[in-house]
């Protein structure tokens, strides 16, 4: 049973990792932008708050992010762990899935940070700009996206680490390195 959360800029590989590691435990990958669309697609009580934000193209608000969260935790599937893609993005967030997590008599094991230097960043998300024909996406977006990851995400690491569940791994090298890097860890 593992219950993960993966972290990392974006390019960093976190959704690649994700993905093969629920593959190795038989786990679900639990994307929030997923659950979102899940909710509003199954109107859920939660969903149909989402889906008026979603609508007004406005960021869905902590309380009902964490509410999707909450409803997604306790399906069958994730008795036997989950890896949290893209969830918690905030002290603020982490502090309320620790609550969560308490109520459903469930820890966490492990919080994996991708780390990568955001000029390699800059390479993959340029390259998957291309690849995926992305045109909005070029050098000044992507490091200004990278600049507010870097400034949310700093004290959420501060946070996992002073509870000596967060996993530092180097994000360079081959995909197979990564994921044997992050098994050993996890």
């Amino acid at each position: 049973m593992k219950r993960l959360i993966f972290m990392g800029p974006p390019g960093a590989g976190k959704g690649t990792q994700a993905d093969i590691i629920k593959e190795k435990y038989n786990i679900p990958q639990i994307s929030t932008g997923d659950i979102l669309r899940a909710a509003v697609k199954n109107g859920t009580a939660m969903g149909i708050e989402a889906k008026k934000y979603m609508d007004a193209g406005d960021l869905v608000p902590d309380a009902v992010v964490i509410g999707i969260i909450r409803d997604r935790l306790v399906e069958a599937d994730c008795a036997n762990g989950f890896i949290l893609d893209g969830f918690p993005r905030t002290v603020e967030q982490a502090k309320a899935l620790s609550e969560i997590l308490k109520e459903l008599h469930m820890e966490l094991d492990s919080v994996v940070n991708l780390d990568v230097p955001d000029e390699e960043l800059v390479k993959r998300l340029l390259g998957r700009a291309i690849k995926e024909g992305r045109s909005d996406d070029n050098e000044e977006t992507i490091k200004n996206r990278l600049h507010t990851y870097n400034t949310k995400t700093l004290p959420l690491i501060d946070f996992y680490k002073a509870t000596g569940i967060l996993r530092q791994i180097n994000g360079l090298g081959s995909m197979e390195e990564i994921t044997n890097t992050i098994l050993k860890s996890i």
